[in-house]
């Protein structure tokens, strides 16, 4: 029993410090206030289009919302599913593949998301895929006020 107990703290603890010292919570950031989580998802196995999806995620994001970011209206996250408790996200925006996700937070609590699946369709062609990606954020970003 007592053993449990101190389990449990260690965990209530490890959580209270992951929140407190997040990088937004460290940048002053209102983790409550209304803001978009941009999300891609990948596998441990991966190919150059695997990583070109991710590069061009990542160019898209820092390149057009610098501010976005800075102000924490806007996260960005690289996630590999296969990763021990990120199991959870494929069936949560049931994922079937390497994917570009847009969540809209609200008050703490995911209020809308929309897979940017067309990603596919424009790694073959870097600026359509930064102007679809681009266009995605920027409407969720117009609901974040």
């Amino acid at each position: 029993m007592k053993k449990q107990f101190l389990i449990l703290m260690a965990v209530a603890t490890f959580v209270s410090f992951s929140i407190i010292f997040s990088p937004l919570a460290q940048a002053g950031v209102d983790t409550n206030s209304p803001h978009v989580v941009a999300y891609y998802f990948h596998g441990t196995m991966r190919c150059p289009t695997c990583y070109k999806l991710e590069q061009y995620s990542k160019e898209a994001i820092e390149t057009n919302f610098k501010d976005s970011l800075a102000s924490g209206k806007l996260e960005f996250k690289v996630i590999n599913l296969e990763d021990k408790g990120n199991e959870h996200y494929g069936k949560d925006y049931q994922l079937y593949t390497k994917s570009f996700i847009l969540s809209l937070v609200k008050d703490g609590k995911e209020t809308k998301w929309q897979n940017l699946n067309k990603i596919w369709e424009y790694v073959g062609n870097n600026q359509r895929f930064i102007d679809y990606v681009k266009s995605g954020v920027a409407d969720f970003l117009k609901e974040a006020k």
